[in-house]
């Protein structure tokens, strides 16, 4: 999940139709109990409804519209922050109801966004669930970095059947050692493979498993950088591409290339290594922040997305988001 930095900027206050409130800190509180991230935007979004002093309908759209504003500047990967967000909101007035003041529909409001954030509690045990079936006794499989979604399923896939896994460093921040950890600890037999030996391994696995930072209207993936150069080994190697996703992570966001993305920046410096050959070269702070953290991957490269919604087509999906946001 991506981190946040607090700071005076994210305080809804008197421009605002809500009392003295910071949402950021309150998403974080929620975030660190709940480790679901609509679960935690629902819930902010609630204790704000809870909060304002809105008495129209257009001023609790604009102090919603504002919270979303003020978490999507506190982190430098808003993706799917952006998707819940845009979710949560596109729920509120689109929310069929027949209470007879606004009072009334805000209570409404707040029951509706508690049950919503405890049923998406839900969402990984279903996928988990329904992408066993495509898991098959003795399977070999690849994944990217790391990912709760993923992790969730391969567990739940080590209780009834055979599996190994090859897990990608996922350079540069390194999580798929933490894959690698978790998944050993479990008693997963798991061996971790170099960003560039991907498709050096690729022809010993069955099929690659990703979760995803979004999936977006045309039915591609927005996920860890490296996912999409996975996907292209995969297809030029004729190995099926699964993705996992929370429908909190549909996202209505139409990129064409990489360079469309919200996290792309063409402030890029270059910077050179170190001349010592006497130690082992690794990038600076400097270095990584010059990396993008997420790619897209196109539809046409991705055999299927397993939602809580079912496992779906790139094409599939692509419908769904269209509905969900048609009221």
């Amino acid at each position: 999940m991506p981190g946040l930095a607090t700071t005076g900027a994210n305080t809804l206050a008197s421009a605002s139709p809500v009392v003295s409130f910071d949402i950021c800190e309150t998403y974080a509180s929620f975030l660190k109990n709940e480790e679901v991230l609509i679960s935690s935007i629902a819930l902010s979004f609630v204790t704000l409804t809870q909060k304002t002093i809105a008495g129209t309908m257009l001023e609790l759209v604009k102090a919603l519209n504002d919270g979303a504003e003020a978490l999507k500047a506190s982190t430098s990967n808003p993706i799917s922050l952006n998707a819940g967000c845009e979710l949560f909101i596109a729920f509120v007035t689109l929310l069929p109801h027949d209470s007879a003041s606004f009072s009334d529909l805000k209570l409404e409001f707040v029951r509706q966004g508690q049950k919503y954030a405890a049923e998406a509690l839900t969402y990984r045990d279903k996928i988990a669930s329904l992408a066993l079936g495509f898991i098959k006794d003795d399977s070999v499989i690849l994944t990217h970095s790391y990912s709760r979604v993923v992790m969730k399923t391969l567990l739940r896939a080590h209780e009834r059947k055979r599996i190994s896994v090859y897990v990608t460093e996922a350079r540069p921040r390194g999580l798929g050692l933490r894959t690698y950890e978790e998944l050993t600890a479990a008693g997963i037999p798991c061996t971790v493979v170099l960003d560039s030996a991907v498709s050096y391994v690729m022809d010993k696995v069955d099929f690659v498993l990703v979760g995803s930072e979004a999936v977006v209207e045309s039915g591609g993936l927005i996920n860890a950088v490296g996912s999409n150069q996975i996907a292209i080994i995969a297809q030029a190697a004729n190995i099926p591409f699964y993705a996992l996703a929370e429908s909190y992570k549909f996202h209505r966001l139409f990129p064409l290339s990489q360079y469309d993305l919200p996290t792309h920046t063409s402030n890029y410096s270059i910077f050179s290594f170190s001349s010592d050959t006497d130690h082992i070269r690794q990038m600076t702070p400097e270095q990584i922040a010059c990396n993008p953290g997420v790619d897209y991957t196109r539809p046409d490269l991705i055999t299927l997305v397993f939602s809580d919604v079912g496992s779906l087509t790139p094409e599939g999906v692509s419908q769904y988001v269209v509905g969900m946001f048609a009221g």
